[in-house]
């Protein structure tokens, strides 16, 4: 006779591999959920203000390439694991006009630069090697990796001075992953002497380098650097002997929905990181590639000016804001580029509870600092984007922060009576 109990169902948890307990939810994916509520004024996500996109220009590939019988048959159809070689070129092109000389054999395409972290960690990481890193540093890149199950390793204040540092030595790490321009979180940049005196460190650990360029092309302010592999190729002369390996995006210059970045470095390492693209997805999207390859190809320029002024011009509202509302005791960067300004809170204020009390006193959103730590985290900092936003959101958003930050610092403080008894 046959049962009729149910099956009894299988305990998952104890069937995922131990790498498992590294991964965690993004806490910005989550807040990201929050921009489906009208009344929350978010300074939460890193992205882009999508009336800056070239949409025109994007629907016009897409027509064009599916009009032409030819072109769709191959836009529509598998590709190479290196991605669409005319893209490749440009791309190829442009970093040797920005000081990085290479060809298309040192390009390997990605569906976003997250990818490119993700699958860097696969080809560079063992369980137990060590990642240094900036403090604080991206989130996303620390995500990428934990699935490898190295150590980190905060940058101890002072190795970029040239000061020597007992516990580097000893504990030599394997990969230094750094956003040299506009820092996710920070909107902070390396000064040429920090980024030779990080080459410095690097050929002395023998460490390899990830470059993380997202923010890049996102200038507006200040004079333009020369990039770590721009600067390691020269020492070396040739991207075949640089130890950095360089990570570009378009996704915030043309649209993150293309999913569409890279990986630059030797053709070595290109070679192994398509082994590892074809085991993930086999490739980027043929006909994205196309279409961003026809975007890109004319007027690029013109439309990242266009870019630069209105994220230069957001930036100013929210640094004026902080300037008129913000209360005491509270710092803040000035960034020269990118999407994102850091603020530091009072010492003991908690920039996760000062998030819980925004949004149910205030309706709005930011990222708290400390799942931007690698190692140790500060609990009073805070990440503020005004990329998305427009100028009176902006504005309103600060004054309601500020206020709950002042009201929040007033409660803490001690009073009078317990301060002369």
């Amino acid at each position: 006779m046959t049962s009729t109990s149910p099956a009894k169902a299988p305990d998952w948890a104890a069937r995922f591999s131990d790498r498992m307990s590294r991964i965690r939810a993004s806490e910005i994916r989550e807040l990201l959920k929050l921009l489906d509520q009208p009344d929350i004024l978010s300074f939460a996500g890193g992205i882009p203000d999508p009336d800056l996109f070239p949409i025109e220009r994007i629907e016009a590939g897409y027509q064009a390439i599916l009009a032409d019988p030819v072109l769709a048959r191959q836009a529509l159809q598998y590709s190479v694991s290196e991605g669409w070689l005319p893209l490749r070129q440009w791309i190829a092109e442009r970093m040797t006009r920005d000081g990085m000389p290479c060809g298309p054999e040192n390009i390997m395409l990605t569906a976003g630069s997250q990818q490119g972290l993700d699958l860097l960690g696969k080809l560079l990481l063992g369980g137990g090697d060590t990642v240094l890193t900036a403090r604080p540093t991206y989130l996303g890149a620390l995500q990428a990796f934990n699935g490898y199950q190295p150590a980190y390793m905060d940058l101890p204040e002072g190795a970029l001075a040239g000061l020597a540092d007992a516990q580097l030595e000893a504990r030599r790490p394997a990969v230094g992953y750094f956003v040299p321009d506009f820092a996710n979180p920070t909107g902070a940049s390396l000064t040429l002497a920090e980024r030779e005196a990080l080459l410095d460190l690097a050929g002395r650990l023998d460490m390899t380098l990830i470059e993380d360029a997202a923010y890049r092309e996102l200038r507006f302010a200040g004079e333009a650097l020369p990039t770590l592999l721009a600067l390691d190729i020269a020492r070396g002369g040739s991207i075949e002997a640089a130890r950095t390996l360089y990570c570009g995006t378009f996704s915030k210059t043309l649209s993150p929905a293309l999913r569409i970045g890279w990986i630059a470095g030797p053709a070595v390492v290109i070679e192994k990181l398509v082994l590892l693209k074809q085991g993930a997805d086999l490739h980027v999207s043929t006909i994205n590639q196309m279409v961003a390859t026809r975007v890109v190809s004319e007027g690029y320029d013109q439309h990242l000016g266009r870019l630069r002024a209105a994220y230069a011009a957001k930036r100013a509202v929210l640094l004026a804001a902080l300037d008129r509302h913000m209360t005491e005791g509270v710092t803040w960067t000035p960034p020269e580029g990118g999407m994102f300004v850091w603020l530091t809170l009072p010492e003991g204020m908690d920039g996760k509870q000062v998030l819980e009390r925004a949004l149910a006193e205030e309706r709005v959103a930011f990222v708290p600092g400390a799942p931007f730590f690698a190692e140790v985290a500060a609990d009073n900092c805070l990440r503020l984007s005004y990329s998305l936003p427009n100028d009176p959101d902006i504005e309103e958003g600060v004054r309601r922060l500020g206020r709950l930050i002042g009201r929040m610092r007033e409660s803490a403080a001690p009073s009078a009576t317990t301060a002369f008894s």
